[in-house]
């Protein structure tokens, strides 16, 4: 092995994540495309559905995501009908996202993508366990 084998892109982690996280999201597109959803859109819309009432700071922090990112994405939800944005009564300086019924009920459409996805892409569930699990130890341990 020699100084610059470091270098190498077989040699990178850093490289798989990034063309698998592409690959994915490339995936996603034909179920996401009738909906009006980005891949970026959609798991924020996953954690409205969830919580339906959040800040923008907590929805970043769930996303890891900054708000350079999601302020242009909340705009187009709303601009869509399906959240809205308001200051908190407790601290104006904090917005409230929260959805409307328009967007619950675009979870009704969006409820068969998980599945679809999963006939995609072709690891045994058991190995989607262990890469969710390894993946998210990874976002853990950069904290």
């Amino acid at each position: 092995m020699n100084d610059y084998d470091v270098l190498k892109l077989e040699n990178q982690l850093c490289f798989p994540l990034y063309a698998a996280s592409r690959e994915v999201i490339k995936l996603y597109k034909p179920f996401l495309d009738p909906l009006g959803l980005t891949y970026t859109q959609y798991i924020a819309m996953m954690v409205l559905w969830d919580c339906r009432k959040i800040s923008v700071k907590e929805l970043g922090e769930k996303l890891f995501l900054d708000s350079g990112t999601l302020t242009p994405l909340l705009k187009k939800l709303e601009s869509q009908g399906y959240i809205t944005r308001t200051r908190s009564d407790d601290d104006e300086r904090v917005l409230i996202v929260e959805t409307t019924p328009k967007g619950r009920r675009l979870r009704d459409k969006a409820v068969n993508v998980p599945l679809q996805m999963g006939a995609c892409v072709k690891i045994k569930p058991e190995e989607a366990q262990q890469l969710y699990t390894l993946l998210y130890k990874l976002l853990g341990s950069m904290e």
